[in-house]
């Protein structure tokens, strides 16, 4: 089995890239009990996530990674924080963001993302 180390880049690294260029197929890594807050809205559920995602205002984004920490949780999932910057659409200007990820197992064994909060970092 992967280290939880691993598992969080290899995670970190497909949101990332799928969030970049395909939002619609990141619902995949949700379930009916996930939770998103994105900046103080919350939303339930695999679709509702899902919805939130593809209706955010850019058609382009681009998410650069500069830190990346993980710990492993007593219930056997991992906890994720990411710092990085993202641009979007042709804006030359970086915004500065955190994004904290709760990965659990399904019944299968498979990760999803049980809690996953996202914020804008001003300032």
């Amino acid at each position: 089995m992967a280290s939880f180390e691993t598992v969080a880049k290899q995670f970190v690294d497909f949101y990332y890239t799928t969030f970049d260029t395909d939002r619609k197929q990141l619902a995949a890594l949700y379930r009916d009990n996930s939770m998103l807050t994105f900046e103080s809205g919350q939303q339930l559920g695999a679709t509702n996530i899902t919805e939130k995602l593809l209706s955010l205002p850019f058609q382009k984004v681009a998410h650069k990674i500069e830190m990346l920490d993980a710990q492993p949780t007593a219930t056997g999932g991992i906890m994720i924080l990411v710092i990085g910057k993202l641009l979007v659409d042709e804006e030359q200007q970086p915004l500065s963001y955190s994004q904290a990820f709760h990965l659990t197992q399904d019944s299968n064994g498979q990760y999803f993302v049980y809690n996953d909060i996202f914020r804008l970092v001003y300032g």
